[in-house]
């Protein structure tokens, strides 16, 4: 009986442990849960590593970018120099008359990288007395881009519209050129070459109201001297609005300046070519009073312009002088009466 219920015992007792020893089920969701802060924690980690080599690459890259402007720095400064020194000597070499060795220096003062906008309108100018327009227009434009206010790129690409006939644009740049020095005054420009400038292309353009203005205006400037022309050229815009005897007067105060500048003249051929224009002055001024009716002030003009084409050997222009005094002096003179003709005594017999 005991053995029997031990038996019994011993059964119930393992089949109370059996379970407890047996593998346990595992629940797929369960273990997926479990797996899943194993995971994370991985991506966190790896996260954080190609973090810091990210940062170590930034800071390598930082460290050799300030290097590389540093150096940078110094290559800037020594072009800066490099280019001051070509333009330099592109200017005197253009001084000098050596034009095409001046563009060369200029040009590579501009490859340098450092160019100033003086060197672009010092290119221009170069191109433009070498007669390479396009290219001088290009400087001109460059410099205007860099810089809209520098009154000397405006006049400059006014001088060589100018010489290209294009009076309109050339008109438009000298009014830009003067609200640009009346701002900011160049050294290199004066406020009387520039109203001059612009009275002479009203003439060009027959807008002779705005060209005695602006002669006016040129004038009345106090900086600088006065240049002859500008008078002529007033008389001009004078004689064709038929104002003759403020013609009259400017020829006659053009003919004063020049006596004044031909006694400073350094050369015979600056003496000769200004007394060439005296003389042409004279000439004119004597149309002017012929045609008010005032002929011996005519008459005197070409006697004065006469002179001076004998001084300067002009043999032909003396003689159509010459020929004009001529008519003027049988106009003026009164025709003289005959005298009666005194009869012949006869002669007394020997």
């Amino acid at each position: 009986m005991k053995k029997t219920s031990f038996k019994k015992n011993d059964q119930k007792n393992r089949a109370k442990v059996r379970p407890v020893a047996s593998k346990p089920t595992v629940n797929i969701d369960s273990k997926k849960a479990c797996a899943n802060p194993w995971s994370l924690s991985i991506y966190v980690y790896w996260f954080i590593i190609l973090f810091f080599i990210a940062a170590t690459f930034y800071i390598l890259g930082r460290s050799h970018n300030a290097t590389q402007n540093t150096n940078e720095v110094q290559i800037t400064e020594e072009v800066l120099m490099q280019a001051a020194d070509y333009y330099e000597k592109g200017r005197e070499k253009l001084v000098a008359g050596n034009i095409d060795e001046a563009i060369a220096d200029l040009t590579t003062a501009i490859d340098a990288g450092a160019a100033s906008v003086d060197t672009y309108i010092l290119r221009g100018e170069a191109h433009m007395q070498s007669g390479d327009y396009r290219a001088a227009m290009d400087d001109f434009n460059t410099a205007l881009f860099k810089d809209p206010t520098n009154a000397v790129a405006y006049y400059d690409r006014a001088l060589l519209s100018t010489r290209l006939e294009d009076y309109n644009a050339a008109l438009a740049d000298i009014n830009n050129a003067l609200a640009a020095n009346a701002q900011k005054p160049s050294p290199m420009l004066q406020m009387r070459n520039l109203y001059a400038k612009r009275g002479q292309l009203n003439l060009w353009l027959k807008n002779w109201e705005g060209a005695i203005a602006d002669y006016t205006n040129s004038l009345a400037r106090p900086e600088g001297t006065v240049d002859p022309v500008v008078y002529a050229e007033r008389a001009e815009a004078y004689t064709a609005i038929g104002n003759y005897a403020e013609a009259i007067n400017d020829y006659s105060s053009a003919i004063r300046v020049i006596s004044e500048q031909i006694q400073g003249a350094p050369t015979l051929e600056e003496r000769e070519s200004l007394s060439n224009n005296a003389m042409n002055y004279f000439e004119k001024s004597a149309a002017l009073n012929l045609n008010i009716g005032n002929i011996d002030a005519a008459r005197t003009d070409l006697e004065s312009a006469y002179t001076i084409a004998i001084a300067l050997n002009n043999t032909e222009t003396a003689d159509r002088l010459q020929g004009l005094i001529n008519e003027l002096t049988q106009v003026t003179t009164p025709v003289q009466p005959e005298q009666p003709t005194q009869p012949v005594s006869p002669a007394t017999p020997a």
